[in-house]
C-alpha cells in the first residue's frame, strides 16, 4: 500500500511541476514559442486530468454547489460596483484598452476566468493537497504558485495571492468553479478600469509586462486576460 502510495504521489509530483513548468514558459517566453507553450500546457493538462478519469462532481464541474455558492457572484458584484465609484471620484475609472465590444470582452474574460479556476482549484489544488499535510498548507501553496505566476505585475501578483486563498477555501466548501469563474471575471475587469494602465500594464505578466508601450495606437492597445498560461503576445507590432 505504501509503495502504490508513493507510486500515485510522484505521478502527482511530476504532473504538478510539468504543466507549472510550462505556464512559466508561457508566460516568460516570445512567440512562437510562446504560442507553442501554450498549447503545450492545454494538451498536458487534459491529458494528465483525463488519465485519472474523474467525476464531473470530483472536478467541481458539476451543478451541485453551483446555487449555494452564487453569493460569491454578488459580493464580487457589489465589491466591483463600489470600487468604480470610489475610482470615479478618484479619476482613475478608465474605458477597456480593447477593438472588441464590451460584451464580447466580458464573455472572452469570462472563459478564461474559468480557465485559470480549473487551473488553480481542480488541477493544482487536488494535487496539493494529496502532496502535503492538511488543508492549510495546499490552499497556501496553490495560491502561492497561482500568485508567482502574475509576476513581475505589481498589482496583480499580491491581488491573486488574496484571491487565490479565497478562491481555494470557497472550492473546497462548494466545489463548484462556476461560480467562482464569473466572481473572477467580475473582479478582474474591475482591477482593469479602476488601476492605471502605468501600473498593471493592460493587466500583462511576465515578459509581457516589460514590453509594455504605453504610447500604442488605440488600434493595437489590448488589455489581456489575467494570463497565467499566457500574457498578451508580447510581438505585437507597435
Amino acid at each position: 500500500m505504501t509503495t502504490q502510495a508513493n507510486r500515485f504521489a510522484a505521478q502527482d509530483l511530476v504532473e504538478f511541476c510539468v504543466a507549472y513548468g510550462l505556464i512559466l514558459a508561457a508566460i516568460w517566453t516570445l512567440n512562437p514559442w510562446q504560442r507553442f507553450f501554450y498549447w503545450a500546457v492545454i494538451l498536458w493538462v487534459v491529458a494528465t486530468t483525463w488519465i485519472h478519469r474523474p467525476t464531473w462532481h470530483g472536478l467541481g464541474l458539476g451543478l451541485p454547489g453551483l446555487l449555494p455558492s452564487l453569493w460569491v457572484v454578488a459580493v464580487a458584484a457589489v465589491l466591483a460596483g463600489l470600487a468604480v465609484v470610489t475610482a470615479k471620484e478618484m479619476h482613475t475609472l478608465h474605458r477597456l484598452h480593447s477593438s472588441i465590444s464590451l460584451p464580447a470582452h466580458f464573455w472572452g474574460y469570462l472563459i478564461w476566468a474559468v480557465m485559470q479556476q480549473f487551473l488553480l482549484q481542480i488541477y493544482f489544488l487536488l494535487r496539493l493537497l494529496r502532496l502535503l499535510p492538511g488543508k492549510v498548507l495546499p490552499v497556501v501553496a496553490a495560491a502561492g504558485f497561482f500568485s508567482l505566476a502574475h509576476l513581475p505585475n505589481p498589482i496583480l501578483t499580491p491581488v491573486t495571492l488574496v484571491w487565490g486563498i479565497v478562491a481555494c477555501i470557497l472550492f473546497l466548501r462548494y466545489r463548484n468553479i462556476y461560480s467562482l469563474g464569473l466572481a473572477h471575471g467580475i473582479l478582474g475587469l474591475c482591477v482593469a478600469v479602476i488601476v492605471p494602465d502605468s501600473l498593471h500594464h493592460h493587466m500583462r505578466v511576465g515578459i509581457g509586462y516589460y514590453r509594455y508601450h504605453p504610447h500604442r495606437s488605440q488600434r493595437d492597445q489590448i488589455v489581456s486576460t489575467e494570463a497565467w498560461v499566457i500574457a498578451e503576445a508580447p510581438t505585437r507590432r507597435c
